[in-house]
Formats: structure tokens, C-alpha cells, sequence
């Protein structure tokens, strides 16, 4: 840790330490406040914006801002996609097609009605229409790097002041509002409808799996192993990608190389313990939310938003009422149908991790949902960024647009 007249920054571990103390926390105020366990806000959500406040009024009070490293966060989450391959059997994945083919029937329509109303109400703001596609699906279904790239390419000339900075908040409060709306659109929906798990189980089961042994060291290990070498070749073939004519992400290389590990293992006998793979990318992941909800800047975002969280109130509402009454019916109004409107609340305003995150705290309070985290996965790390870039491009080309 290193402190200078105004700037607390902290190194690697020291910053890991605070994400694991501020998992701790949320976890803690999540078991305790009754309106947050009841609608199943995960954790890192809690803890981090706890930890944003108090590190605002640190700043406001005394003029020392905390600055969190950031190098080894991108590596965790990494990791938990690996080990989400790790435990999806291709064979239950391949039997959730229909499910998977209605899921992307409700989102297609959803991406064009959430930039339409981006762009309409930026009109209505007095702002140029280009803001509304930044308070739309650029940065809630695209998040801080699709962003980035749609702004270096349009953002001068859109002429608007700041739009990089605008931009990133955007981003970071899809994050924030991703994480919880998705919880109490399904816990209503679970509670209106009456529903519950194919699957009866306990607390235990959903973490270690039904009928599994408790996680020992040598099958963490194992698993984690395995997870690495998932992790650095999908590196490894990012890199020799890096100038393809499509962008294939890191963590969607993991997810698949971790997927081929684990199914062509099963195939040759070979068995990895899947709750040890699900216990380790349940922990990357909690970090990872934990550590990137910490460097919230409230005092940055509130300042540079100004009729931004206009649009993105009026996002938030869209995004609950299409998961209510147009995602879950389309998935079935089942149970799994009601995680996944969770799911997709998380990341047509955040994050697949967002989106994940919010599944695993319905699972661990209902029970669990094997077919939506299997689907989910597969449609927030690949078949959205594809479709967000057809609809993002038609939207480009209007006259409206300036940019023609």
C-alpha cells in the first residue's frame, strides 16, 4: 500500500484482502437486513456499494481517495468461467435448446426497444441521440469495453462533452442496478406463481451438488488445475485471435476450452469432482463483483451523469417489466423460467456476471436451476454481443444519427 497527499492505493493482495472483507460484510448484512435476503441481492452487490459509500465520505471528509489494483481481478473472473465449463454437461446444454432458442426470442426485441428508448428520450433531454445508445445497450448489455470501443470510434463526432466519463458511469451503474433489480423480479415472480425446483434440495446440495462428497484439498486443487490450464490457453488463443476479423473474448475462450475439458474427460473416463470446480468459481466470481463494485467512484458518477440516470431510471423500469411479462412467459413460467429472468436482468443492464451471480443467490435460497445455468452462460458471453452489434449498427445508420 502506498499513500500519497490524496491518493490511498493499494497493491494486489491488500486490495484482494478488501474484497474478501467486504464479501464477508455483504454476506453478513444480507442474512441480517430482511428486505435484502427476501429479494436475494447477492453479496458482493451489497458489501461493494457499502464499501463505495464509506470510501466516498473518506474522500468528501478528508480529501484521501482509495484506489484499488485491478491486474489480478480480471484473472478471477477468468477462472470462474473456466469452472463453469467445468461443471456443464454438454449433454444437459444440448437438451436445453428450445428453451435456449425462446430466450434469445424474447431478447432480439428487447435490444431494439432498449435503445429506441435510449434514443427517445436523449431527444427529449436535449441531448444528441448517440447518449442514448450509451445509456442503452453500448453500455448496459455491452459493458465498459464495448463501450469504450463504440466511443473512440463515434464519440467526437457526436460532439458531447465528457462522453468517455459518461460512458464508464453508465457502465458501472448498469453493473450496480444489474445486480439489484434481478433479485426481486424473480423472487416475486417465484412467490406470485407459486414455484419451486424440479430438483428438492437443501442448502448443501445446491453447493456441493446432490449426492456429493464435501470439497477436501486434493480435488480443489484439482479442480483448480485444471480451471489454470483452461485460463492460460484460452490467453493463449486470444492472442493468436487478436487480429481475426470477429473478437472472440478471453472469458467466452475459457468457458468453451474449460466446457471441451470437462465433457471430453467424461468421455474418456476420466472425472473431475464438480463441486470442488463450482465451490472455486463460485469464490472467483464473488471476488471479482466484490472487488469491481469496491472501485465505484459515487462521488464521479453522481457529478458527470446529470440527465444520464434519467435514461437509465427509465432503463431499470423497461428491464423489470420485460423480464416480468415477456422473458419468464417466454421461458415457460416455470421456475427455471424465473431464474432466468433474473439472469437476464443482470445482463441486459450489467454483466454475465451480473447475471450469474444473481442465479446463484436464487439457487442458494429456492433451490437449484441446472438448465438456466447452463443456458445462460452460452447467451451472455456469445449470441448477445452478436445480436447487440447487428441492432447497435442499424440503429448507427438512422439520419437521426448525425453520423451518415
Amino acid at each position: 500500500m502506498s499513500v500519497t497527499d490524496s491518493l490511498i492505493s493499494l497493491a494486489a493482495l491488500p486490495s484482494l484482502l478488501a474484497a474478501c472483507l467486504v464479501l464477508l460484510l455483504g454476506t453478513l448484512v444480507g442474512q441480517r437486513v430482511a428486505v435484502l435476503a427476501r429479494y436475494s441481492i447477492p453479496a458482493p452487490v451489497i458489501g461493494g456499494i457499502l464499501f463505495a459509500i464509506a470510501a466516498a465520505v473518506l474522500a468528501r471528509g478528508t480529501g484521501h481517495s482509495i484506489a484499488m489494483a485491478t491486474e489480478a481481478k480480471s484473472d478471477l473472473l477468468l477462472l470462474f468461467f473456466a469452472c463453469l465449463g467445468l461443471t456443464s454437461d454438454l449433454r444437459r446444454l444440448l437438451g436445453g435448446g428450445p428453451r435456449l432458442l425462446r430466450f434469445l426470442a424474447a431478447l432480439v426485441p428487447f435490444l431494439l426497444v432498449q435503445d429506441a428508448l435510449g434514443v427517445g428520450l436523449a431527444k427529449l433531454l436535449g441531448m444528441h441521440p448517440f447518449m442514448g445508445l450509451v445509456a442503452g445497450s453500448i453500455t448496459l448489455v455491452g459493458g465498459h469495453g464495448t463501450g469504450a470501443a463504440y466511443v473512440d470510434k463515434f464519440g467526437a463526432a457526436s460532439g458531447i462533452a465528457g462522453i468517455m466519463a459518461l460512458t464508464m458511469t453508465s457502465a458501472t451503474l448498469g453493473l450496480v442496478f444489474g445486480g439489484v433489480v434481478g433479485g426481486p423480479v424473480a423472487a416475486r415472480l417465484i412467490r406470485k406463481h407459486g414455484l419451486a425446483p424440479d430438483i428438492k434440495a437443501g442448502i448443501h446440495d445446491v453447493i456441493l451438488g446432490p449426492g456429493s462428497t464435501p470439497v477436501t484439498t486434493v480435488p480443489l486443487i484439482g479442480a483448480l488445475s485444471v480451471a489454470l490450464v483452461a485460463v492460460i490457453a484460452a490467453q493463449w488463443l486470444g492472442g493468436l485471435l487478436a487480429g481475426a476479423p470477429v473478437t472472440v473474448p478471453d472469458f467466452l475462450l475459457a468457458l468453451l476450452l474449460g466446457l471441451a475439458l470437462r465433457n471430453a474427460g467424461g468421455a474418456l473416463g476420466l472425472r473431475l469432482h464438480e463441486a470442488a470446480a463450482d465451490l472455486l468459481g463460485s469464490v472467483c466470481l464473488s471476488l471479482f463483483l466484490a472487488w469491481t463494485m469496491m472501485a465505484l467512484d459515487l462521488a464521479t458518477v453522481f457529478g458527470a451523469a446529470g440527465p444520464l440516470l434519467v435514461i437509465l431510471a427509465a432503463q431499470v423500469a423497461l428491464v423489470w417489466l420485460w423480464a416480468s411479462f415477456v422473458t419468464f412467459r417466454a421461458l415457460g413460467r416455470d421456475y427455471e423460467g424465473a431464474v432466468m429472468s433474473a439472469a437476464f436482468c443482470g445482463f441486459a443492464m450489467g454483466a454475465t456476471a451480473t447475471a450469474i451471480a444473481n442465479m446463484q443467490s436464487l439457487a442458494r435460497r429456492h433451490g437449484p436451476a441446472p438448465e438456466a445455468f447452463l443456458i445462460v452462460p452460452i447467451v451472455g458471453a456469445f449470441f448477445i454481443d452478436i445480436l447487440n452489434a447487428v441492432v447497435l449498427t442499424l440503429f448507427l445508420s438512422l439520419d437521426l444519427m448525425g453520423f451518415g
